[in-house]
C-alpha cells in the first residue's frame, strides 16, 4: 500500500508509506491527487519540475506538497505520478500528468491548502501523514 486517506473531523488526510523519503514524498503526492481526481483517467502527457528548499523534512514535505497544488490550482493540472530526490532538506521532483479535461476527470475534492495540523514524517517507519483544508 503507497496511501491510505485518514478520518479527520472536518477536513481530509492521507498516511503515506514509503521504504525512502523519495518514494514517501512521490506516494504523499500521488495520494494527494487521489482525492482530487481518479488518478486512473489522468494521462502522462507532460511533465513538471519543482526544486525546494527548507528548513526541516516535514516542512519540505509541506511545500512540495502545496507547490504541487498551487500548480494544480493556478494551471489546471492533474498529475498521476512523481519521481523524488531529497537530499537533507533540498528536493528535486518530477511530476507528470495532464491539463484537466472535464469530459474526462471527474474533479472530486477541492482543496484549499495543506496544513500543519498533525503534519508527521517518519522515516524509521516509512510514514507520513498530512490534512488538507477542503
Amino acid at each position: 500500500m503507497r496511501y491510505e486517506e485518514i478520518e479527520h473531523t472536518a477536513d481530509v488526510g492521507i498516511r503515506a508509506y514509503g521504504s525512502s523519503l523519495d518514494e514517501l514524498f512521490a506516494n504523499a503526492a500521488e495520494g494527494m491527487f487521489s482525492l482530487i481526481a481518479d488518478l486512473d483517467s489522468v494521462k502522462e502527457v507532460g511533465e513538471i519540475e519543482v526544486r525546494l528548499e527548507a528548513d526541516d523534512i516535514p516542512t519540505l514535505l509541506l511545500r512540495w506538497l502545496s507547490e504541487l497544488l498551487y500548480l494544480h490550482e493556478t494551471q489546471r493540472l492533474l498529475f498521476t505520478s512523481f519521481d523524488v530526490q531529497v537530499d537533507g532538506t533540498s528536493l528535486r521532483g518530477r511530476a507528470r500528468g495532464e491539463a484537466i479535461d472535464k469530459k474526462r476527470h471527474e474533479l472530486k475534492l477541492a482543496m484549499k491548502a495543506v496544513t500543519r495540523h498533525r503534519l508527521s514524517v517518519d522515516p524509521a517507519r516509512g510514514t507520513a501523514e498530512v490534512i488538507f483544508d477542503i
